[in-house]
This record gives structure tokens, C-alpha cells and sequence, in this order.
């Protein structure tokens, strides 16, 4: 008899059957072990302890039993039709059928291993709903115990070990086991770097075929080097453009390679571009603070490019966490009555208010932050615990994903520019970090005018009159477009918004010639984003154009290329040619 892959078993007989009505017993049993846990005041999900006064709502719990019985039966009918012959999957694609976890046509085909992700799917159903049956819980502490449960839904999926998932299965016995060792290796070698591996390190380096529009570092202190960009065109815009990237990550995810680089996108538009590149942090930053972002990296860098080109202001872009900084930069200035520094502030996926910052504000409590402190060596945070951190928010795709083909099917790395940027990890310094945590995403402290305070000044948001344009992404899952809306109340200057398609990272490196995506834009004032939503208009492709077109209508003039508009051609000599020694400290 030929052998037959798992995939295309034989139908069972009486006994089998008999097994496997035994099996889906214990199943089940599982599945009510783990909801008599969720239903104990005292029980908690791994990190999160039900607070004093909470409680199980056991009418509803009594609810979601029952319908979790009967769609059991369901699966258990379909289970012994199909393993009995009687019937056959009719092939019509539930939302269940999409999960892409279960995408291959063997969870489905074959009844053993149709009952395993239906077994699954109905417990991890079931385990979310009843996240949501505990009342005197507070709206943070739902959602910390969803995210909780989420995270453990994920984790159990049958999809993430070797001899519940068909595919792994058939790569055994293709390979005759080597896929294993393959794994272990990749496994063993991300344990010795203390880092998940997305991507295959070795094809890319730094100035050769990634971060490489042409530019030479002008300016270089402890906290940052500041990169010019080479000029593409014989005009430019008079005012310059200084981009602070995210000091939580690498500065190049705005110049991947020329086909998705911002930074030669806005070259070519006729910009003279600066970058600032964040000096991954050592025991020498320990103490930095808020003070030190602010005056002694972001208005250091308006100033020094001021005074390089003679200009009296800069087009500022400050993307994520660095928006954010760049709005107290602008506060600062503000209350300072130098406003006039900067001639518009863009924000790229920025966030001001963090009354709805999304899950990341969930790692902001005390207990967190009490955790993060104990993670730091000599004064820093090593970045592969934020890396970590970024990954969980999406575990299916950034970690579980990887665990499946690197670890279990032992597949290679593949090479995708996005993916070495996003294991490229950044050292945070504690002090300030602890801040960051503790003031903004905790206490909310940025929008209360006059609680912080920057070099002995006050600051109030309300004061920023500069000329603002914000991004926000429609599925960004670390600044949701709910919380970058808000930015839209703080400022009182004119101010533009833009939704546009994609997340945190796509949303925002989608260069016009991709013709990806879709943005929203509202030429009325709105009071709220559900009213932005409805009263905006959806344009097809990247938003970059609408951006430029904006930015020229702040200040149209237009200089030739001379002098200090080239690299070194000023006061400041050029140090070493972009991208720069920082970006490459580890």
C-alpha cells in the first residue's frame, strides 16, 4: 500500500472513532478548567490580578458556557461526518477560514486536524468573551485583561507547535527531520543574541544597499549627528527641512533604498534635507532627561542648520516619540518668543494626549515601570527589551509568525529591508525613559499646561501657533489615529489633518510610485475625527504629494545651490559621509 501524507488519512473505523470521541472529551474538559479559573475572583491571567471588589459575572459567563456547549456539539457533528465519510468540508470560507494561522488547505481537509483549530477557535473565542464578564473593573484594567488574554490566545495556538500543525508535520517527513535541526539552529543562535531574528542580517549593511541617499554628517555632538542630504535639483525651497526620526529607533526606515526612501523622495522634490541620527545610549547617558531632547538635541539642530544657511527658520518633522518631543520643542520656543525658529512642525503618527494612547499605555503603570527599572544596566534600557515590548503589541505577525517558519519549519531568513530596520535595536536611557513612561503615557502631564517643565521654563501646548500638518494611520496599532486626532485640540495655529491608509510604518513610507494605499483629507475644520471620517475625502495612493504641496505653500521662495546648500560647502565642515557612525553603535 503507498504510503499517504498525513494530510490525506484513511477514513477511521468504530475504534478510532471511539478515540477520538475520548479525545474531544478531554478537549472539552480543557476548556472548562480554564474557564472555572477565569471565573475565580482571586484567579488572574498571567500579570494581571483582579483587583479588590471586582467580580465574575456569572449570569453572563452561564451565557457564553452555553453557547460555547452548543457550538461544540456543532463541531463535534461536522468532526464525526466528515471522519465517517457522511460528509465532506463544503468548502465555503468562514471568517475563521481566513484566519491566515490556518490558511493551508490541511487544517481543513483533514477531519483530525479540522477538530484541533475548531477546538481552538471556539476556547480562544470563548476565553475573550469571557475576559469581558468580570464587572468593578475600570476601563485600563479591561483592557490590561484583554490584552492579557489576547496574548495568551496566541500563544496556545495549535499553529505554533510541531505535531499539531500539518504543515510542520509534512516538513518532518519531507526532510526527514532536518527542518528540526534547521530550527534549533536558528533557535539557539537567537538565544545566544537575545533577539527573535526576522530577517536575514548578513544582506544588508548600512551606507551600501540600506540608508543610502547620498549625504555627509556636518554636525556631531554626544546625543546625535546631524546629516545633510546631497541636492538632486539646481533650485530649492529657501527654508530647509530638519527630520527628527523616532529616538527609539534608526533613523533609515525614511531611507530603506531609493525606491522607499523618504529623504530622496523630499531630495528631489527640491528640499535640502537634514536628519538627525539619535546616539544609541550608554552608561555616559544615564541622566539624560527631557531637557536634553528638547534644548541640546531638537532646537540644537534647528539652530545649528539656522545658522548654517543663514535662514531665520526650518520645516520641522518629528516622527512618533520625536513628534512628540518636537511638540514641547515647540512649546518651549513658544513661551521663549522664539516661535519664528520653525517655519511648520509635521507630525508623523505623533502623540500629545495620552488618554487613549492604545495598548502600549498598558505597560505604563507603576508595576510596569517598576519592571522596566529593573531591566536597565548601568543607567540604560538595552533596546531589544523595547524591540520585545513592539513585537508583543503584534504577536501573531512579529512573533509567532517567526517561530512557525524559522524555528518549526526551519525555512531561511528571507531579506526584506523593514525587517532588519525593525530588529535594528536602540539603547534608551533610563532616566529618561522612566520619564517618558511615568509622565506622558501615566500621568498625562504634556497636556496640562505648565506641568512640564523644560531648562526652568513652563510649557503649555496651547501656546504653539506654528503651522501644523498631522499624520495619522488608520490601523496604527502604537499611535492610534484617535489619540494623533487630539494633537488637532492642543495646538491654536492653523493645522491640517491626514488620515492615511496602513499603520504605524506603511502608512507612513508609502512613496508615490508604490500606488498603495489610500489617505483622507478635510479642507473643513472638523471637531472630531468620527466628523473628519465623515466629512473627508479619499484620495487613492501615497500622501506624500499632498504633504509637499503643503509644505510649498508655507514658504514658496526658492535659492539656487551654492555654497552651504551643499554638504560641507559652509561653516560646517563634513565629518564622514552619511549614514554616519551612529546609526552603526550598538
Amino acid at each position: 500500500m503507498a504510503e499517504t501524507a498525513p494530510h490525506d488519512v484513511e477514513r477511521p473505523a468504530l475504534d478510532q472513532l471511539q478515540q477520538w470521541t475520548r479525545t474531544f472529551g478531554q478537549a472539552q474538559q480543557l476548556i472548562l478548567e480554564r474557564t472555572s479559573k477565569l471565573m475565580d475572583p482571586a484567579g488572574q491571567l498571567r500579570g494581571f490580578e483582579l483587583p479588590a471588589g471586582a467580580a465574575p459575572n456569572i449570569e453572563r459567563i452561564a451565557e457564553i458556557q452555553a453557547d460555547m456547549a452548543s457550538k461544540g456539539l456543532a463541531v463535534w457533528e461536522r468532526f464525526l461526518a466528515q471522519a465517517s465519510g457522511q460528509a465532506e468540508s463544503d468548502g465555503a470560507p468562514t471568517a475563521a477560514d481566513r484566519d491566515r494561522r490556518f490558511a493551508d488547505p490541511k487544517w481543513r481537509d483533514n477531519p483530525m486536524f479540522d477538530l484541533i483549530r475548531q477546538i481552538y477557535l471556539l476556547a480562544s473565542d470563548g476565553l475573550m468573551r469571557l475576559a469581558d464578564t468580570v464587572d468593578g473593573l475600570d476601563p485600563r484594567q479591561k483592557e490590561k485583561l484583554r490584552f492579557a488574554t489576547q496574548r495568551f490566545v496566541e500563544a496556545a495556538s495549535p499553529s505554533n507547535f510541531a505535531f499539531t500543525n500539518p504543515q510542520v508535520i509534512d516538513r518532518i517527513i519531507e526532510t526527514g527531520g532536518q527542518n528540526l535541526i534547521a530550527g534549533l539552529e536558528h533557535l539557539l543562535a537567537d538565544l545566544d543574541k537575545g533577539q527573535l531574528t526576522h530577517t536575514d542580517g548578513a544582506a544588508f549593511e548600512l551606507g551600501r544597499n540600506i540608508a543610502t541617499t547620498p549625504g555627509k554628517v556636518i554636525h556631531e555632538t554626544p546625543l546625535y549627528q546631524l546629516i545633510q542630504y546631497e541636492p538632486a535639483t539646481k533650485q530649492v525651497h529657501e527654508t530647509p527641512l530638519v527630520i527628527f526620526p523616532p529616538w527609539i529607533n534608526r533613523f533609515y526606515i525614511l531611507d530603506l533604498n531609493p525606491a522607499k526612501s523618504f529623504v530622496k523622495w523630499a531630495v528631489d522634490q527640491g528640499l535640502t534635507v537634514f536628519m538627525v541620527s539619535w546616539k544609541s545610549a550608554d552608561a555616559n547617558m544615564a541622566d539624560l532627561t527631557l531637557d536634553d531632547y528638547v534644548l541640546r538635541g531638537q532646537v540644537d539642530a534647528i539652530d545649528t542648520v539656522r545658522d548654517l544657511l543663514g535662514v531665520e527658520s526650518v520645516h520641522t518633522i518629528g516622527y512618533c516619540v520625536a513628534g512628540t518631543t518636537l511638540a514641547a520643542t515647540l512649546a518651549l520656543l513658544a513661551a521663549r518668543g522664539e516661535a519664528s525658529k520653525v517655519a511648520s512642525a509635521t507630525f508623523f503618527t505623533a502623540q500629545v494626549d495620552f488618554s487613549q494612547a492604545g495598548d502600549l499605555s498598558l505597560f505604563a503603570d507603576d508595576e510596569q515601570i517598576g519592571l522596566v527599572e529593573s531591566l536597565m544596566t548601568d543607567g540604560y534600557l538595552d533596546g531589544r527589551y523595547l524591540a520585545a515590548t513592539f513585537n508583543l503589541l503584534r504577536g501573531q505577525d512579529l512573533i509567532w509568525n517567526y517561530v512557525v517558519n524559522n524555528y518549526l519549519l526551519g525555512q531561511d531568513y528571507p531579506q526584506f529591508d523593514l525587517l532588519y530596520w525593525n530588529g535594528d535595536t536602540t539603547n534608551l536611557p533610563g532616566k529618561w525613559l522612566r520619564s517618558y513612561l511615568a509622565d506622558l503615557y501615566r500621568d498625562n502631564r504634556l497636556v496640562q499646561p505648565g506641568a512640564i517643565v523644560v531648562d526652568g521654563t513652563s510649557i503649555d501646548l496651547g501656546k504653539v501657533k506654528t503651522p501644523a500638518y498631522v499624520q495619522a494611520g488608520i490601523e496604527d496599532h502604537i499611535a492610534p489615529p484617535e489619540s494623533v486626532w487630539k494633537l488637532m485640540h492642543q495646538f491654536t495655529g492653523p493645522r491640517r489633518f491626514l488620515l492615511a491608509g496602513s499603520g504605524h510604518i506603511a502608512g507612513v513610507v508609502n512613496p508615490p510610485a508604490a500606488k498603495k494605499y489610500q489617505y483622507w483629507t478635510s479642507e473643513t475644520t472638523q471637531p472630531s475625527l468620527a466628523a473628519f471620517r465623515g466629512a473627508a475625502t479619499e484620495t487613492p495612493g501615497s500622501w506624500w504629494p499632498d504633504w509637499m504641496a503643503w509644505i510649498a505653500r508655507q514658504s514658496p521662495d526658492q535659492v539656487p545651490v551654492a555654497g552651504a546648500r551643499k554638504p560641507g560647502g559652509g561653516k560646517y565642515a563634513a565629518l564622514e559621509d552619511a549614514p554616519g557612525r551612529y546609526v552603526k553603535l550598538r
